[in-house]
Formats: structure tokens, sequence, C-alpha cells
């Protein structure tokens, strides 16, 4: 994390000047901050290519967004499809379901994950953000389930225009659902290819899982390049 982080305010996502040449061009800074937790300037903030975590203070939770210097994208024709998940997908035992299980899922992410960011007014402003509607922006939960209705892997993301942002998922640590984790995976690209999106916003490119999935790694202009079109199509779920 950079020693200085700068806060950041809507007016400055609004002045595209100020934007361009004070943010997006600043290869010194990714990681801002701010204590608003609204609705309005995270939905903003997204539709810039910010992704946004929270930091703990001695005060109080801050809403910490990153313009990264690169991200994982992946273009649905360069899919990896590993023999163990097409063994799974044979077996033809679990499901993708969509928006059904979202406070399990949540729940679910909380509990998994070591760092949890997904918390307190984070955590609030996302069931907000599940429950209401925008223009050009909604968030989803993502949900593999069992023949019998089981939650085995999940994620929560959002949509603007024809792109699908990842935030963060979880799979069952049980080793009757090995690889089931990459099942949903693998089972949501293909998902969201058939609906004509036109890529998926992983993140960071250094986790392997994703260079495994077959995301390619663009730096942060070259992703805005695609993201500012892609973004200003119209939404498919």
């Amino acid at each position: 994390m950079p020693s200085q982080i700068y806060k950041i305010t809507l007016a400055m996502l609004e002045d595209e000047l100020y934007f361009q040449n004070n943010i997006v061009t600043n290869m010194k800074n990714n990681y801002y901050w701010t204590k608003l937790w609204d609705e309005n300037l995270y939905i903003q903030l997204a539709k810039k290519g910010f992704i946004s975590t929270s930091y703990d203070t001695k005060d109080s939770l801050l809403l910490l967004p990153e313009l990264q210097y690169d991200y994982a994208i992946l273009d649905f024709d360069k899919l990896h499809i590993s023999k163990k998940v097409k063994k799974l997908i044979e077996k033809n035992d679990a499901t993708l379901n969509f928006n059904t299980k979202f406070d399990e899922v949540l729940k679910n992410l909380q509990k998994q994950h070591k760092y949890n960011w997904l918390k307190d007014d984070y955590a609030q402003l996302m069931k907000k953000l599940f429950k209401n509607k925008y223009e050009n922006f909604k968030l989803i939960s993502v949900e593999l389930l069992s023949n019998e209705q089981e939650l085995i892997a999940g994620e929560i993301g959002y949509i603007i225009g024809t792109t699908y942002t990842s935030l963060s998922g979880f799979s069952s640590k049980s080793k009757i659902h090995n690889n089931y984790g990459k099942l949903q995976l693998t089972l949501l690209a293909k998902y969201l290819q058939n609906k004509g999106f036109s890529f998926w916003n992983l993140g960071h490119p250094h986790m392997t899982y994703k260079q495994k999935l077959g995301a390619l790694t663009y730096t942060r202009e070259d992703f805005l390049k695609r993201w500012q079109k892609a973004t200003k199509q119209t939404i498919l779920l």
C-alpha cells in the first residue's frame, strides 16, 4: 500500500478533465479513500473502473477504492476448462443460480476470508445496492447449488453495461466439493458468454486461478479503453 492515500470525492469523478489528468495518468497512486458509504458514490467509482474494498482505522472503517495498475480480464473465447471441471460438468450434480441466496453468500464470504473487508458499513452498503435498482448498475450474487439446494460456492459482483466485475468469492472446503469453486467460475463464464457480455473483469491479475481460467493482464490504460466502451452498452442480466 502506498505511504500516502488521497481522499476522493464525487466532484473529482465528475470532472472528466481532472479525473483523466490527475487520477488516470497518475501511476504513482492506485488507492484512494473516503468516509462516505454512499450508494451513488460507490456506483460512480465502479463505473470509472475502481474496485473498492475497505480499510480499518482507529476511528472508523474507510471505503478504499482502487484504480488498479493492471487488471485480469477474461475474454470468453480464451476460457480454459480443466479436465477435472469437465468431469464435474458431465456429472451434472450442481447448477448455477443468481440472486436467491444473497445473504447466505455474504455470510460465507465474511466467514471464509481471513482478511474480511466485506463487513460493517461495507456489508450494509452491499445489501442496499442489492435491494435497490440503479441506472446501468446491478449488484448480483452468483450461487452454485447442489441438487439438494445446498450452497457450494458463490460470489458477489456487479454488472455495468456488458461487463461483469467480481468482488469476492468463496467455495466449500469439504473434500466432496473439491474443484466446485472452479466449476462455479467456469459455469459463470459460459453464462456470461452466452448472454453476450463483452468480458469479465477479475480485478487483480496476480492470483494463479485467474490465469488458469484464461484471463490476460491489461494495463490500466488498456483496460480503461475497453472498459469505457463496454460499460456504455446495455445491461443484459
